[in-house]
């Protein structure tokens, strides 16, 4: 590879890099389907896993956490899931969902992790959980590892508000106030 030709290269590269997602205001998410694990099902005490499929994201408003099966990336958006629990959203028209990539978790932590998602669910059974043993999320959406993303969708599933990594408090307003009017509609 000759230096004249380095830049160019650098130069087709950089737009990969600058981009932490690939979240676009007003489209949907790009499709993904988790078939290892996937939705966390709660059913007479017993825990089952079914398919998911994003295309499900439709019908209400919803705040997607997508995290990487770390405490440190659980830890990022702790204040956001505290106020949307505090804001006690309507579940019939709202939902969160928690999306959680247990392959970018620390080696041999991977039932430590599912066991804290099940307690969860027991505490918060109109919530959504998705175990996503394959990462295939984040390489779909094109997700930092170690990481917290938070998406907004509105009720026909189309991206609202997305960022990836540790909201600030005035993200945390931002997105109560943006599920608030999106709810109105």
């Amino acid at each position: 590879m000759t230096l004249g030709r380095l830049p160019t290269i650098l130069l087709l590269l950089l737009p990969l890099s600058a981009s932490a997602h690939n979240f676009i205001a007003g489209q949907r998410v790009t499709p993904v389907e988790i078939t290892d694990r996937g939705e966390l099902v709660l059913d007479h005490n017993t825990f089952s896993y079914k398919n998911w499929n994003s295309s499900e994201l439709e019908g209400k408003v919803r705040v997607i956490q997508h995290i990487a099966g770390r405490t440190s990336a659980k830890k990022k958006n702790s204040m956001l899931i505290k106020a949307v629990e505090d804001a006690m959203f309507p579940n019939d028209r709202f939902q969160p969902v928690t999306i959680v990539n247990t392959d970018d978790a620390i080696p041999g932590s991977g039932m430590f992790v599912r066991g804290k998602i099940e307690k969860n669910k027991k505490n918060y059974p109109w919530a959504q959980f998705i175990i996503d043993s394959n990462g295939l999320a984040r390489k779909a959406w094109q997700l930092k590892e170690e990481s917290s993303t938070i998406v907004v969708l509105d009720k026909d599933g189309r991206i609202q508000w997305a960022k990836d990594g540790a909201l600030t408090p005035e993200e945390v307003y931002q997105v109560i106030t943006l599920v608030h009017k999106l709810l109105d509609k």
